[in-house]
């Protein structure tokens, strides 16, 4: 895939119209990732599942665990743990993340505290697209891994579990609609 900017559609039923994908090379093996979906999904569906920390592991995929660890107003420290295969081989990372939430953007902007990345942040967004009823979900990602992790070949699938990683939210976020959260 040498195109930057590429499209993939996914799941003809659903009603996902289509994921597009931007991948920039940075300095010293960084990568910056975003990913959008378009999506009939509420905000405030969209907001529950993003902000139900401790759950996320059910539905994203190769995320083994997350834990709230920290919580004062609408600052949160996770605790996540991902795994994958790779090359036939099982790779896994643990972050601690502090996350600031911004519900009036619909905004979640994370960092790096500690973790098996020299670099890892980015944001979730969801943006009402004008004159619709329907929303962007936007995750952007700036990761470095560390001197042992070979970046350049994995990134691939950072690319694949991106798209991955909306499409569960999205998922989620129209399974629970119609629930009430307490």
């Amino acid at each position: 895939m040498n195109n930057p900017q590429e499209s993939m559609n996914h799941y003809k039923d659903n009603d996902f119209r289509t994921i597009e994908q931007t991948m920039e090379k940075l300095s010293g093996g960084t990568r910056r990732l975003a990913a959008q979906l378009t999506t009939s999904a509420s905000f405030d569906s969209l907001w529950s599942v993003l902000t139900d920390y401790d759950r996320l592991n059910l539905y994203i995929p190769n995320l083994l665990s997350s834990k709230k660890i920290f919580q004062k107003e609408n600052n949160v420290h996770l605790k996540q743990v991902g795994a994958q295969d790779f090359l036939g081989m099982k790779f896994s990372a643990e972050v601690t993340i502090d996350l600031f939430e911004n519900k009036e953007l619909g905004l979640l902007k994370f960092n790096l505290i500690k973790g098996d990345f020299r670099k890892f942040e980015g944001s979730w967004k969801i943006q009402n697209i004008k004159n619709t009823s329907n929303n962007s979900l936007i995750y952007d990602l700036t990761v470095q891994g560390c001197q042992w992790m070979p970046i350049g070949m994995i990134e691939k699938r950072l690319k694949k579990d991106l798209s991955e990683n909306l499409i569960a939210v999205d998922r989620q976020a129209k399974s629970t609609k119609n629930r009430h959260k307490f």
